[in-house]
């Protein structure tokens, strides 16, 4: 029977090419023969992703610190809770990287031109909330090209953008209702 190169191998049962395979390049750690993205174009996906997400991390903490007015103390909270989380995003794709035989690029003087949102730090509560959610969508759209740039090529690694996309989403969706909640005549 001829292929034409586009059928997927079956899956491997001999164990014991499994354990040969294994021995093999033992010095790439968890990526085997078996990987078959462009492991330097997801490193620096990933370094990008990573770079967003300590712009996220740092605007909003900055958020959080500035935040005034009546509803400030609701709003700081949501502030802080998502800059947390944005850590634990930052923290899970420096790991994935390490894992592809990366290196994270956590080079500040780099963050701002490799992020794929911006720093803006908003000069009242509303305007806060505003770019929080612009940033958010940045990513959901970023985020959702890696996911499909990825596509069967790197599962882990379509996994973890696919568990933080999901985050991302739910961040945007506070920010949106924080910003009905606080801008009434915007609402639909």
């Amino acid at each position: 029977m001829k292929t034409n190169g586009n059928e997927k191998q079956p899956f491997l049962t001999d164990v014991k090419e499994l354990r040969r395979r294994a021995r093999e390049h033992m010095e790439e750690g968890a990526v085997t023969a078996g990987y078959t993205a462009d492991r330097e174009k997801v490193i620096q996906l990933l370094n990008d992703a990573l770079a967003t997400e300590i712009v996220c991390v740092l605007r909003y903490k900055r958020h959080y610190y500035m935040a005034k007015g009546i509803e400030a103390e609701s709003v700081s909270q949501e502030f802080l809770e998502h800059a947390n989380e944005e850590q634990v995003h930052a923290d899970t794709l420096a790991e994935r990287i390490t894992q592809l035989g990366g290196a994270p690029d956590l080079n500040p003087a780099t963050f701002l031109q490799r992020s794929h949102s911006e720093y803006v730090e908003g000069t009242n509560l509303l305007d806060m909330i505003k770019e929080d959610l612009v940033a958010e969508r940045v990513a959901i759209d970023s985020y959702r090209g890696i996911i499909q740039y990825l596509g069967d090529k790197d599962s882990t690694t379509q996994r973890i953008m696919e568990e933080i996309l999901a985050k991302e989403e739910e961040h945007a969706d506070d920010m949106a209702s924080l910003l009905a909640r606080l801008n009434p005549s915007k609402r639909s």
